[in-house]
């Protein structure tokens, strides 16, 4: 076989470095306002780059589906898939549609519901679209819970695509709820709900909410008798109304996703973070330890370098969370790490659960005192508006890397969870180390092992059998007779 030319190994560079630079946005971008730019920006610029990956290396377009990208972007790329499907080889069509449907069975059935209905919105309904719009209704374990939670979404999607419904469903949302009684309890609890304050209790919460108010129940009463029908996210996102109500909603911490749980610590007032710093401590560890079963990260000698600069406190879209990812990543590489130490910006916290965002940017410093404690491993986790002084970290990284250590004994990644738009993706802190963006915590695992394509160490054809092996791993998990 001859040894590809010039012109193609440029070509290949070039493809490697757009899927680089696509993956890493999808990982950070939500499409929601970042402290540094609002969400039309956002929403723009990844825009962008869906157009362009789709339209010139499509195949591997579909297979970032199992890359592991968030949810916004995994929801975008169905889309994009579905809407332009014209011109299609057989073999690629039925790669695309096995992936399109994993994912949509994946995501939370309100982001589903909300890709299926992106298909109305651009006027997409060929065969295809019906066939996978059928397909997805009828794996989902309870339709009557989703039209009562997800109405409004279930009635476009079935007027669009008109799927066939069981039992009394189609009547319900295609006539008025109260047209006639139903015997499918669910509904008919729903009906006598909007007469009977005490057929509220024993709806969904997120249903039950507005005709609570309907009623005119009293929010601590209410949260105190809705309590046993609550999620355990919903648990958790209630804690601080309940307190305002003087109401207990029994949650145990311990079993939150870990960034849900930073969230909720860094929400709470400094005193109540601090009268129960014990217990919160305990749960977050508990918390990366059961994130770690689910996803193993067997280091060694780790250091961190954290950012709890002003800018970590978010945006209205996203309070505090690039604060709350360091937080989390800081208990997550604790539990993984045979040695490990922390190095926040600023003045040494006495305890991080009290951390504030504040103070300009300076990595540089911490970053020279990790360096100093010769890790294997430091992981930077900022958004990479180094600014006291501008670029000193990126110095360092430089100096350190071009001669400090040359033959790389020690590796650096830098983890950005924020998605910058002009960049068309995180901000990175210099060419030498590799930046990788992150949306949660627990998908740390992840983007480390991503790291070494954005390195730039790595080639095209090693970038796309990776793809290829997630794609497979996805596939495998939706084909039948596989473990639920």
């Amino acid at each position: 076989m001859s040894s590809p030319t010039p012109i193609q190994q440029a070509a290949a560079r070039v493809a490697h470095e757009d899927l680089v630079v696509f993956l890493n946005a999808c990982f950070a971008c939500s499409g929601q306002r970042e402290f540094y730019s609002d969400g039309h920006q956002q929403t723009v610029s990844i825009a962008f780059l869906h157009d362009y990956i789709r339209g010139n290396y499509r195949r591997l377009y579909a297979r970032s589906l199992a890359a592991g990208v968030n949810h916004f972007n995994q929801g975008r790329i169905v889309l994009e898939l579905l809407s332009h499907s014209r011109d299609l080889d057989p073999e690629t069509r039925r790669e695309e549609g096995q992936l399109c449907r994993a994912v949509l069975r994946e995501l939370p059935p309100q982001r589903a519901y909300r890709v299926l209905l992106g298909l109305r919105e651009r006027g997409v309904n060929n065969r295809r679209t019906r066939a996978i719009v059928r397909e997805f209704l009828a794996q989902r374990r309870d339709l009557a819970f989703d039209a009562l939670k997800y109405r409004s979404k279930l009635h476009g999607l079935v007027r669009h695509a008109h799927p066939p419904l069981p039992g009394e469903l189609g009547p319900f949302l295609a006539r008025s709820w109260q047209a006639r009684r139903y015997s499918t309890p669910l509904l008919e609890q729903f009906r006598k709900a909007h007469y009977a304050a005490e057929a509220v209790y024993e709806l969904p919460f997120t249903v039950a909410e507005g005709l609570a108010v309907k009623h005119k129940i009293p929010r601590a009463l209410f949260l105190q008798r809705i309590a046993p029908r609550l999620t355990a996210h919903e648990r958790l996102r209630l804690q601080s109304a309940a307190a305002r109500a003087d109401v207990d909603l029994d949650f145990d911490l311990e079993r939150a996703p870990l960034t849900r749980l930073a969230l909720h610590i860094l929400a709470l007032p400094p005193d109540d973070r601090r009268a129960r710093s014990e217990a919160l401590h305990a749960a977050l560890a508990a918390s990366a330890r059961r994130t770690l079963r689910a996803a193993p990260l067997p280091l060694g000698k780790v250091a961190a370098v954290l950012d709890r600069s002003y800018s970590t406190a978010g945006s209205r879209d996203k309070p505090r969370r690039p604060l709350a990812i360091a937080l989390a990543v800081d208990q997550l590489l604790a539990a993984a790490a045979r040695e490990y130490m922390s190095f926040w910006t600023g003045p040494p916290p006495a305890d991080p659960l009290l951390l504030d965002p504040r103070g300009q940017t300076d990595l540089a410093t911490p970053l020279l005192d990790a360096l100093a404690w010769q890790p294997d491993l430091v992981v930077i986790v900022s958004d990479g508006f180094d600014n006291d002084p501008p670029r000193g970290a990126g110095e360092v990284c430089r100096v350190f890397r071009s001669r400090l250590d040359p033959a790389r004994r020690t590796t650096i990644v830098h983890v950005n969870p924020v998605f910058d738009a002009p960049h068309l993706g995180p901000k990175p802190l210099d060419r030498s180390v590799p930046t990788v963006g992150l949306r949660d915590a627990e998908d740390l695992a992840t983007v480390l092992a991503f790291a070494r394509f954005a390195d730039g160490g790595t080639s095209l054809a090693e970038l796309e059998d990776y793809l290829a092996a997630r794609a497979n791993a996805l596939l495998s998990r939706h084909a039948p007779g596989a473990a639920p």
